[in-house]
């Protein structure tokens, strides 16, 4: 193996560790929710269930999180390895 391809194989571990983690992250929070709904549902916040507030608000923020954190990730990940290997 040459140097560049030790790089880019190192690369692209990185890439799918990254997103097979928030993808779990994903799948966790999205069927925690639903899980938890009926011990959720028995609170209310700010006059709704709170599983109902949790899916409705809070999951939109998780979600949007987890995008920000992966632009964040893969940026620092391509500019480590010179750009985007490929």
């Amino acid at each position: 193996m040459t140097k560049n391809t030790t790089r880019v194989s190192v690369y692209w571990q990185q890439t799918r560790r990254l997103t097979g983690g928030l993808l779990l992250l994903w799948c966790v929070l999205t069927f925690g929710m639903i899980f938890f709904a009926r011990e959720l549902n028995t609170l209310t916040g700010f006059g709704f269930p709170l599983g109902f507030y949790f899916a409705a608000q809070g999951g939109f923020f998780c979600y949007l999180g987890i995008v920000v954190y992966y632009n964040r990730k893969m940026q620092a990940l391509d500019d480590a390895h010179g750009g985007a290997a490929g």
